[in-house]
């Protein structure tokens, strides 16, 4: 979904957090997009909230749990209040501050937005949405723009939306009435965004600077063993893995992680859905 890292001043990376879905692992197949590396001005005081790592289906499956065998252990494990097998659509936020105040970037918002919203804003404390980044133009990151309305009804006038081209294009499509909102009834409320299109080069965020790779020939679903051989080359200071599906479970693959750290000094950990990471630059 995002590849997500923290550059410090100098050139080693401090943070990195890398898509996992496991898919390719499985023989199955897998989307296009393009990472997105995040670059913060050393400056900043800044956290990252992990609001959901889940993949595009979300965690639990129902399928799963009306299955007569219920042999799917980690979607029975997510039904247990505060179990982080609990996933839902990946996507984070990203809270900082700087000489300007404080900002919230949100990454995505897709089909289970307003849940996650739901149950992190409010013990969090966020309020605003300063912008959200669109990643990709499928239901698991757009699915929410709607939900977007309950912010610029009630907190704000609008919210910028960064978006490429050709996500944009689809956009117009799938939520043609939120891109043009004369087609709206009269009396009916929707959301107020203003989108903004992302070229293949670096943009700015709220002094949040975005560094899109335009190699396309990456997966967003890496496997695990994929996903590894990318921080062996990358060597980052801590590594946070998302975009799990159910084939994974969070307290096992924890500590098979946790192995790393003396076989081949990799700090290896599994997000989940809540997952706070302060970070100071």
């Amino acid at each position: 979904m995002v590849l997500l890292s923290l550059l410090p001043p100098a050139i080693s990376f401090s943070g990195y957090l890398l898509p996992v879905g496991c898919r390719e692992s499985l023989g199955g197949g897998a989307a296009v997009s393009w990472p997105r590396i995040f670059l913060l001005n050393r400056r900043l005081i800044q956290t990252r909230l992990c609001c959901s790592t889940g993949t595009s289906e979300g965690i639990p499956r129902v399928s799963c749990l009306t299955n007569p065998l219920k042999n799917c252990m980690v979607c029975q494990k997510a039904t247990e209040p505060g179990n982080k097998n609990r996933r839902r659509n990946t996507s984070i936020l990203i809270r900082y501050a700087s000489d300007n105040g404080r900002f919230n970037i949100l990454v995505d918002a897709g089909k289970f937005f307003y849940h996650s919203a739901l149950t992190w804003f409010p013990i969090f404390g966020l309020r605003n949405i300063d912008a959200v980044i669109i990643t990709h133009s499928h239901a698991d990151a757009i699915g929410g723009l709607d939900d977007l309305r309950d912010w610029t009804n009630n907190v704000q006038p609008f919210i910028p939306i960064y978006v490429a081209k050709h996500d944009f294009e689809v956009m117009k499509m799938t939520h043609y009435y939120l891109v043009d909102t004369s087609v709206v009834l009269e009396g009916a409320a929707v959301s107020e965004l203003q989108f903004n299109i992302i070229k293949e080069e670096p943009f700015v965020v709220h002094n949040l600077k975005d560094a899109l790779r335009p190699d396309r020939s990456s997966s967003t679903h890496f496997g695990l063993p994929r996903a590894l051989e990318e921080v062996r080359k990358i060597r980052p200071k801590r590594t946070l893995f998302t975009g799990m599906m159910h084939l994974m479970d969070h307290e096992k693959i924890s500590e098979d992680l946790a192995k790393f750290k003396k076989l081949e000094g990799l700090d290896l950990q599994l997000s989940y859905d809540g997952l706070t990471v302060p970070v100071n630059l």
